[in-house]
């Protein structure tokens, strides 16, 4: 009987207890500071964010290469299995191109996802399709199950420091030293594939000014919450405070979990993301 496998990145953020029970299978990308290669599926907890603080240059990001994804793809099925590989934003890595190439070559029938997002937003669409895929649906039903959740997601992050971003050449360098000088803070959206800045200001209020304004607007009601995520990078006091914050919003227990390597690279530390899902 054929079986309908689940991948995905990491880039994701999710408990492995989740990942063992649903069968799910993570391809890790990879990250180098100062000329060593580490697997992100390797770097324990906090050892990340030690090596990037005490390293020379900024931590280069790489993508999986095809021939991980086609291998990874054959190993995990049989010929007569079908994959569905979701995958975050292409905004943000060519990790689904590397999987859509992959799956060209593998002799599996792969379908690829760009999940549109990253992080516990991408968590939401991987589990909702592990959940149908166990439970025996069709192709076309977890696709249709990850198209709904998608277009019920938002993403939210807060910057604490523009330093990597600056040092990516992703913002010019005269705007991230102004800013580092203001003790700027930003709080973005992610939408259409794209970081858009909604919220920027002195100091921490402007996160405490954002998360109020948030909470208001949700008990306001229209759309019920679903599933809260924070993912942090750096010390995760904060993402607790904003869960005690958040948590009558949702009947589910709220994630908290550090963010992986390579979007680290690019928030630098202190940085946080509330991921949502609405019904």
């Amino acid at each position: 009987m054929s079986k309908i496998k689940i991948v995905t990145d990491s880039c994701i953020s999710i408990e492995p207890e989740v990942v063992a029970d649903l069968g799910i299978t993570i391809v890790p990308l990879s990250v180098m500071v100062d000329g060593v290669l580490y697997s992100d599926d390797t770097l324990k907890e906090g050892e990340f964010l030690q090596l990037m603080k005490n390293a020379k240059a900024l931590p280069k990001t790489s993508q999986p290469p095809v021939g991980l994804f086609a291998e990874t793809y054959e190993t995990i099925s049989n010929p007569e299995d079908q994959i569905i590989s979701i995958h975050t934003s292409h905004a943000l890595s060519g990790t689904v191109e590397a999987a859509r190439q992959a799956g060209l070559l593998a002799s599996r029938e792969v379908t690829v996802v760009d999940s549109t997002f990253t992080d516990q937003s991408l968590k939401f669409q991987v589990v909702e399709a592990a959940k149908l895929a166990k439970a025996g649906a069709s192709k076309d039903a977890i696709l249709a199950k990850i198209e709904e959740v998608r277009s019920k997601s938002q993403l939210f992050i807060g910057i604490s420091t523009l330093e990597n971003l600056v040092k990516g050449g992703r913002i010019s360098r005269v705007s991230g030293m102004m800013s580092s000088l203001l003790n700027i803070k930003v709080v973005m959206e992610m939408v259409d594939h794209q970081l858009q800045p909604i919220l920027k200001g002195r100091g921490t209020k402007t996160f405490a000014k954002w998360l109020d304004s948030f909470i208001a607007q949700a008990e306001k009601g229209g759309r019920k919450v679903a599933e809260i995520g924070i993912s942090y990078a750096g010390v995760k006091d904060y993402a607790m405070e904003m869960k005690e914050k958040l948590s009558h919003l949702v009947a589910e227990e709220i994630s908290v979990l550090e963010t992986g390597s390579i979007i680290q690279t690019h928030t630098g530390e202190d940085a946080w993301a509330v991921l949502v899902r609405y019904e």
